[in-house]
């Protein structure tokens, strides 16, 4: 196991009807003038009644920045920086899933930043301070109501990247699973999917004896794999969705994934996808990590997806031929994705094959590799994006 610092403050408030209490948890957290951030729109209007209500009832000014789509983009963050400032904002409220949790963190830190908060994202800068942020969780997968990141895509490049730092972990949480019950169910398969990522993308590693953690990651599947299978026969299933919006949580404020190298070259391929075509992350997932995993199999340590296929996926262990057991894993896992409605390949993204040279070169890899659990170039970036453009399940 590898050294590691963890530090994870946000406090969590869970169960039915808690967000009735966000005005008083912002009070806690010392905020006073509050932006608002959300989808807009008629797509929570009883829940935003019930939230406005709670931040009158302790006297907070309130503005609001409403708007937000999936795979949040600039334009948006930049009006809210705007706003922050013209209202003297000392606390983000934002209400929704994680585009709009990404949004909120995005403002947060530009707002108290002399330059552009794209810096953050680009690398040319680093994050060290930013406005305090709360959260009312809509939507469980991104993992982000408890995590140090944010994703935004910068609509002048269209490039989709991530900044992070500690000061953008939110202060508290709120967590409703009742508020995700009424969700289509394309939307909690995309969330289940992204939850098996992350644990994934943490599991697949080259650091040894991290038998904590891997069991951990496993549990974490498995509970995924029950759980969405009985969410999507009974969506109104609230111990269903209870499981599922806290494993999103645990499985992403990374204490799963400390001392240990871990691999985000899925969710890179993935978001390079999305930048291109605005598909839903966790079904982009659910075409890229399947094809990733094919590609380590063949490539890389197929003992190790051996492993999760024997633990988790309930395939007979083949000691002779690990990459046997390989793939019988990455097989049980797509038939899962397909269960709960998830595509498998690129038309089910409305992706084209014919733009894959397209986006091998906004992988921006150029003649140098990626790091992870297996190093890709831009060959590896290629193969991979075709095995997905061809799975035929």
């Amino acid at each position: 196991m590898n050294s590691f610092d963890f530090y994870s403050p946000t406090y969590f408030i869970f169960g039915k009807d808690r967000e009735c209490e966000v005005g008083a948890y912002i009070r806690k957290f010392g905020g006073s003038r509050v932006m608002l951030v959300s989808y807009g729109g008629n797509i929570m209007a009883e829940l935003m009644g019930r939230v406005r209500s709670s931040l009158a009832k302790e006297g907070l000014e309130v503005t609001e920045l409403s708007g937000v789509k999936p795979n949040p983009r600039s334009g948006l963050v930049y009006e809210g920086i705007e706003l922050c400032r013209k209202n003297k904002v000392d606390f983000l409220l934002a209400v929704g899933g994680g585009s709009v949790i990404d949004t909120a963190k995005a403002v947060a830190m530009g707002t108290v930043y002399d330059g552009d908060f794209w810096d953050f994202f680009s690398g040319k800068a680093q994050l060290t301070k930013a406005l305090p942020i709360g959260t009312i969780q809509t939507l469980a997968g991104t993992g982000s109501e408890g995590s140090p990141d944010a994703i935004i895509t910068n609509e002048k490049t269209m490039d989709k990247s991530a900044a992070g730092n500690d000061c953008i972990r939110p202060r508290f949480s709120v967590m409703n699973p009742a508020l995700t019950q009424t969700l289509p169910p394309f939307q909690t398969a995309c969330g289940v999917t992204d939850i098996i990522s992350h644990a994934l993308e943490r599991y697949f590693t080259n650091t040894p004896d991290v038998e904590l953690t891997d069991r951990l990651l496993e549990g974490v599947v498995l509970t995924m794999l029950h759980e969405g299978r009985r969410v999507m026969e009974n969506p109104a299933n609230y111990e269903a969705r209870a499981n599922i919006m806290w494993a999103g949580m645990v499985v992403h404020n990374d204490i799963m994934g400390v001392g240990r190298q871990q691999d985000w070259n899925s969710h890179h391929l993935e978001h390079v996808m999305s930048s291109l075509y605005d598909c839903a992350h966790g079904a982009g997932i659910a075409v890229i990590m399947p094809a990733w995993m094919e590609y380590c199999v063949k490539h890389h340590d197929p003992m190790r997806m051996a492993g999760l296929a024997s633990r988790v996926f309930g395939c007979e262990m083949d000691y002779a031929d690990p990459a046997r057991t390989a793939m019988d894993g990455v097989r049980a896992f797509r038939v899962f994705l397909k269960s709960i409605g998830m595509p498998l390949n690129f038309a089910g993204v409305g992706a084209d094959p014919k733009d894959i040279e397209k986006l091998v070169e906004m992988n921006h890899v150029g003649s140098g590799k990626t790091k992870g659990f297996v190093e890709l170039d831009a060959a590896a970036i290629r193969e991979i994006y075709e095995l997905a453009a061809n799975c035929e399940m």
